[in-house]
């Protein structure tokens, strides 16, 4: 399975050193900015990750957790991101800011939280690159991995594969060795951070998630 690596968790003072043993084995990296609105939480903004781009050539996974999320795409496109995800229940036209994503050459997911079904979301599927399901409630890592989220990405592989869509299935929240087993065949990717970033052997623990 394929990781993409959140940093939520790192010392962002020495984010290099974090990510020097394990940035090369990962497959993406994973930005959750959030507003304090959206969620209840801050963290960084478009500079924090150009400059992180300065770091690595991995694609970025950019994860809008904010209101008006169309309001800063152009920012984030700008500084390096190749995917940009924002959530349908951000407030906002899902459509036009799919296309305005597509605009800048970036490519273009939709999250839902926890109470949102994918049902929600249909009209959108065919025209979206990614679509992300939160298995925890967005703003905060290392919490506990939501079952209902194993519906969600099963019914989205069957909807992709029945209409030749294209898009990724992500998941994001409590992913580790012990619960990847249960989604590991309805999602291509998948987020990963404390599991991986909080471990005692990080690269160890990254392996045993991409081996499953």
């Amino acid at each position: 399975m394929k990781v993409s690596l959140s940093i939520l968790t790192v010392d962002y003072a020495n984010v290099e050193k974090s990510l020097s043993g394990i940035i090369n084995d990962v497959d993406y990296v994973h930005m959750d900015v959030m507003d304090g609105e959206f969620v209840p939480n801050i963290s960084f903004g478009y500079s924090f990750v150009k400059s992180l781009r300065k770091l690595t050539n991995i694609e970025f996974d950019t994860h809008l957790m904010i209101l008006h999320p169309q309001n800063y795409i152009k920012q984030f496109a700008d500084a390096g991101s190749q995917y940009i995800t924002f959530h349908v229940e951000a407030d906002c036209d899902v459509k036009e800011t799919i296309d305005l994503i597509h605009s800048y050459n970036v490519k273009a997911g939709i999250s839902i939280k926890p109470n949102t079904k994918v049902e929600e979301i249909l009209e959108y599927l065919p025209y979206v690159d990614m679509v992300l399901v939160m298995s925890v409630e967005p703003g905060f890592g290392g919490q506990s991995f939501m079952t209902n989220s194993i519906d969600k990405v099963r019914l989205l592989k069957e909807l992709k594969t029945k209409n030749n869509f294209n898009y990724l299935i992500n998941i994001d929240g409590g992913i580790k060795d012990t619960t990847a087993p249960y989604i590991s065949e309805f999602v291509d990717m998948a987020v990963v951070g404390s599991y991986i970033c909080n471990a005692e052997n990080p690269k160890e623990n990254l392996l045993k998630i991409k081996n499953i």
